[in-house]
């Protein structure tokens, strides 16, 4: 019985000790903390390779990422950017209000939710067409410069 007890005694503090080292801000186990910086496929340095200046919030993509008439769906963010006119950039969550899917696309003037065949104006999100019962909600959003942020 005595190595029993040992050995659970070894693994009992090995564990606490893989614990600690895993909630340690530096060094150890704990890897980076991520950063909000743009997801993989987007631009996180202004042109010519130098750090823009720091501003909140994550950044979506650049404003000549979502074309005028038309929109971009940031599936990971659940969120959807339209620019109904030039120069003017609108935010809205991309789960679509009839069953909860994520639209996938945005193309004739319209968000579209491959599922059931919903339609929402990229103006304000209205329903176009569709069993949406609703339109998609407002999300916030910035924009500084040439970047779509989420705030």
């Amino acid at each position: 019985m005595d190595a029993v007890n040992s050995r659970r005694m070894v693994l009992v503090a090995a564990a606490g000790a893989a614990a600690l080292a895993g909630c340690s801000k530096s060094g150890g186990g704990g890897g980076p903390t991520p950063s909000p910086s743009a997801p993989s496929g987007t631009a996180a340095s202004a042109p010519g390779g130098s750090n823009p200046p720091a501003r909140s919030g994550q950044v979506l993509g650049r404003t000549t990422d979502i074309p005028v008439g038309g929109g971009k769906v940031f599936a990971e963010q659940k969120i959807v950017v339209t620019q109904p006119e030039a120069g003017t950039f609108k935010g809205f969550s991309a789960v679509c209000t009839h069953q909860g899917c994520t639209v996938t696309s945005v193309s004739g003037g319209t968000i579209n939710c491959p599922c059931h065949g919903s339609k929402y104006r990229v103006a304000d999100a209205s329903v176009a067409g569709g069993p949406a019962p609703r339109p998609l909600p407002a999300r916030q959003i910035t924009v500084d410069k040439d970047s779509i942020l989420l705030p």
